[in-house]
This record gives structure tokens, sequence and C-alpha cells, in this order.
């Protein structure tokens, strides 16, 4: 990876200034606040979390003319409309159509979302999971991997045995393959790269900092084996051959050593000042938060105080910056 430079606070704040428009554009990533205009182009429509309002702007124009207007000032202000947030949260464009996600809110899926849950309840023919959603998520039997990949339908003698499968407690990593008509969530497990997690530690983020990419299981080279998860859980464990090609039913659950787990509670307390700081979690950004409290040479513990969590969180983010991997 390319070498991390630091900087002053002073330098940190001059690039980070908040520009929402720029060049008729709305920019991606830009917090706003209730009553915060995000653009007065009247091509882009309103979306969730947004409402038009018509506000008096002053023209120049016709106040140099007012000399000539015999003290009549109804021409002195122009009514013009603009998108204001309603609110706080992170302004999403989609081309034209502009909403704004917020930031504390239980997690609304998505088909396609990659989640971490466990297991809360075993009922006919399904589990029930908890995945920080407003309902619990249904993972039926046929949607799982039998032991030992086979492929087959799933007879009265699998459904006696669901519990030797998933019970009570366990962790799995899911996609989300539907969402019912009362906004539950419809699991799905039967690739080899889900299933049930092992021995790892599991960290909650609001789901917002969460940012949505194409793969969200990762092998760090620190030998960090990350699940990101979409619903605002993150599972962190050791990297192992079996991690991503046994369907969870091959665990080993050999004491991992203590140079792993120091490993696995930095990680975790990068990412806690990540999501403090209100950057977003994806690979570059929890690597370069890894590597950079290392360089710092900061105890584990010392991440988590307001002073280091800031520094590392204002250096992850130039670093991205210098990396084109976000935008301001």
């Amino acid at each position: 990876m390319a070498s991390i430079d630091f900087f002053t606070f002073e330098e940190i704040r001059n690039q980070l200034d908040p520009i929402i428009i720029e060049n008729d554009r709305v920019k991606k990533h830009k917090y706003v606040l209730p009553g915060d205009c995000i653009t007065t182009d009247n091509n882009f429509m309103r979306g969730h979390g947004t409402f038009h309002d018509d506000f008096l702007e002053e023209d120049d124009s016709i106040n140099d003319n007012d000399n000539n207007n015999d003290g009549n000032d109804d021409n002195v202000t122009m009514i013009e409309k603009r998108l204001v947030s309603s609110l706080a949260g992170i302004v999403e464009p989609i081309n034209r159509l502009i909403s704004v996600r917020p930031l504390r809110t239980r997690y609304v899926g998505a088909i396609g979302d990659v989640i971490v849950g466990r297991i809360i309840d075993v009922q006919q023919k399904r589990w029930k999971v908890e995945t920080n959603s407003r309902l619990s998520s249904i993972l039926q039997l046929s949607s799982v991997n039998l032991p030992g990949g086979e492929l087959r339908r799933r007879t009265s003698e699998d459904e006696l045995l669901m519990r030797n499968y998933l019970t009570n407690g366990d962790l799995i990593c899911a996609e989300v393959q539907t969402i019912y008509d009362d906004g539950s969530l419809g699991l799905y497990t039967r690739s080899l790269k889900y299933g049930k997690l092992g021995q790892g530690l599991v960290v909650q983020v609001s789901p917002s900092m969460i940012a949505k990419r194409k793969i969200h299981t990762h092998n760090l080279p620190c030998g960090i084996y990350l699940v990101l998860g979409n619903n605002g859980l993150i599972f962190i464990s050791i990297s192992t051959s079996t991690s991503s090609n046994s369907g969870g039913f091959i665990l080993d659950k050999t004491c991992i050593p203590y140079e792993q787990r120091e490993k696995i509670s930095r990680l975790r307390n990068c990412i806690m000042a990540l999501s403090t700081n209100k950057i977003m979690l994806d690979y570059s950004s929890i690597i370069a938060s890894f590597e950079i409290s290392e360089k710092l040479e900061l105890d584990i513990v010392d991440i988590m105080k307001p002073n280091f969590s800031r520094i590392i969180a204002d250096q992850t983010r130039i670093h991205l910056l210098q990396s084109n991997l976000i935008q301001i």
C-alpha cells in the first residue's frame, strides 16, 4: 500500500470545507442537517428526506435601478425554489433524483445486501434471524446449504435436524433474496461464501456508515477475515482456509493466538473511531486507519480516546482524498 503522509489539523480543515453543489452537480456523501439547502437547480427531483421550499432572493440588477422606481420596492425580490433537506443524513443523488439517507435509522434491506445476523428462533422449515431491521428476517430451510454441499430437496428428516444446522445464538452471513409485503427480509445462504460464522468479534455501527460495494467479505493483509454487513453488523475473525468455502459447517475452534487477538481488537477500535467521526466504512478506509494506528504506535486502548480517534479519522480521510477513493 502507498505510504501515508501526516498533516496538521489546520491543513486537514482547509481541505475539508463542506461543499454540496459544484458545477450544477450534487456531490455524493455530503452530510446535511434539517433546513440545509441542497440545490436551487429546478431540474432536480425531490426524493425521500427532501422538500421544495420557496424563498425570496434579492436581485442586484433591480436594486441598481431603485432610484428610478419612485420608491416602489415590489420588484426588489424574486421568488425561487430550492431543494431543502428535512433530515440529518447523507445526500444520495441518483441521476436527477436527490434523497437524504438518515444517519440514525433501523436497517432497511435491499435485495442483494450482505448482512450479518443472529438466529433467534427455530420454526417449521425456517429460522428467524435478528438483522437490526424493524422486523425479524426469515431464513428458509430450502435457502441454506446442507453439510457437505449436497444439492437435493429438503425432507422431513432435514426438518428434524434443523437445530443441528443452525440453532439459537448462531451468527450467520447471508444475502437478502426477497423483501416480503410486510417489510421483513427473506435471506439466502446457498453460496459457499455465506453460512454460519465461527469464532470472532461483532461490531455494531449505524447501517448508514457502511459503504455499499460489490464485495463485502475481505481477507485483509494483516491476516484478518472481515464481513461488512449492510445492516451495520461487522464480523471480525482470523483468516482461515475454510472461512469462505465450507458454508460454516466446518468451524475451527482452536484458541486464537494472542497476536491475532490484538490485531482483531485494534481493527475493532479503528472501525469505531471511523464510525464515531462519520467516515464511511469500506475496505480502503479500514485498512488505512489500521495502518495509521500502527504507524502512530498507539496502544489499542488509546485508539478510542477522543483526541487519538480524531487524529486517526482525519489522517484516514486525507489519505483517501489523495488516493481519489473519496471526493469532497
